[in-house]
């Protein structure tokens, strides 16, 4: 295909190195299905639906109708995307390869195909070894914040914050933008992420993963006993966020593929064709257990 892939560079020992080395070894052992597709949302609705998530995500699908989100709206990507020529040669193209260049770019429209791609084989790796996690109950309610506590938050969740108020907490909200930066009774939307310390339960956006920030925003949430990824870029294998001390990890279980896809180009809400899930360790059989279910099934 005609695109702009290049051989991965070395990775540090990070969540991105693991990960990939992880979808290394499902590769190794499994034929894995090549690109059908890149979907995007339409402009208008990466521009006027972020409420409703209905433009912030592109779906990547594989050959078998297996598909991946990533996140399309940090800096100009979703731009990006659609004007890049090389979406549009994706069909028939490795998966794996497009992860490898996507892991390895700085950012932008590559960074997000790449990641999208590392979801549907998430996704793919997940369905052949038959687990399904299980659906996601209140985000909130499991978090069972107390009047006084403080908790973080990591990208502002706005539907959430009015509701961890009412509950009396006090929230911090880690932010890059600082058209952003807020101050209510009981909120501090900051810059700095120092003023995570202290905070016992923090609630992180699965962007982290996208730009790069993942490993210092975890080392700033050194005092956290509950820390839970959530949003619809969280469909990646957990192993390596596990053991970096996120105790739970919140995405999208799409249900009916063609349906999703229908609706995400059309900039409508994805509705029955998906739900949410909410995986913890104690969920989670591990890689290597889904490997061996793969391998005895091969």
């Amino acid at each position: 295909m005609t695109s702009p892939m290049t051989p991965a560079n070395p990775f540090p020992a990070s969540y991105t190195h693991d990960y990939l080395a992880q979808l290394e070894r499902l590769g190794s052992i499994a034929r894995l299905p090549s690109v059908k597709a890149l979907h995007l949302p339409p402009r208008e609705a990466a521009d006027g639906a972020r409420a409703e998530a209905r433009g912030e995500f592109c779906a990547l699908e594989l050959a078998d109708g297996t598909l991946g989100l990533a996140y399309v709206l940090l800096d100009d990507t979703h731009g990006e995307l659609a004007a890049a020529s090389w979406r549009h040669d994706l069909t028939g193209s490795d998966a794996l390869d497009l992860v490898r260049a996507g892991f390895a770019a700085p950012g932008g429209a590559l960074r997000s195909a790449g990641h999208a791609a590392a979801a549907a084989l998430t996704r793919w790796c997940f369905d052949s070894a038959g687990f399904v996690p299980p659906a996601s109950g209140d985000s909130v309610g499991a978090l069972q914040a107390e009047p006084g506590e403080r908790v973080g938050m990591i990208g502002l969740f706005g539907p959430l914050i009015d509701r961890l108020l009412a509950r009396g907490v006090q929230l911090t909200v880690l932010e890059l933008r600082e058209d952003l930066l807020d101050a209510r009774p009981g909120l501090e939307v900051t810059l700095d992420p120092a003023r995570l310390r202290g905070c016992q339960k923090v609630i992180c956006t699965s962007t982290v993963l996208l730009n790069d920030t993942l490993d210092a925003v975890l080392a700033a949430c050194a005092d956290a006993r509950w820390l839970a990824m959530l949003g619809p870029g969280a469909g990646c294998l957990p192993d390596g966020l596990f053991a970096r001390g996120v105790t739970a990890l919140g995405g999208t279980w799409i249900t009916d593929g063609a349906a999703y896809v229908a609706g995400l180009v059309e900039g409508r809400a994805a509705g029955a064709a998906a739900r949410k899930f909410t995986l913890t360790p104690a969920d989670y059989p591990g890689f290597d257990a889904l490997l061996g279910r793969l391998s005895r099934s091969a």
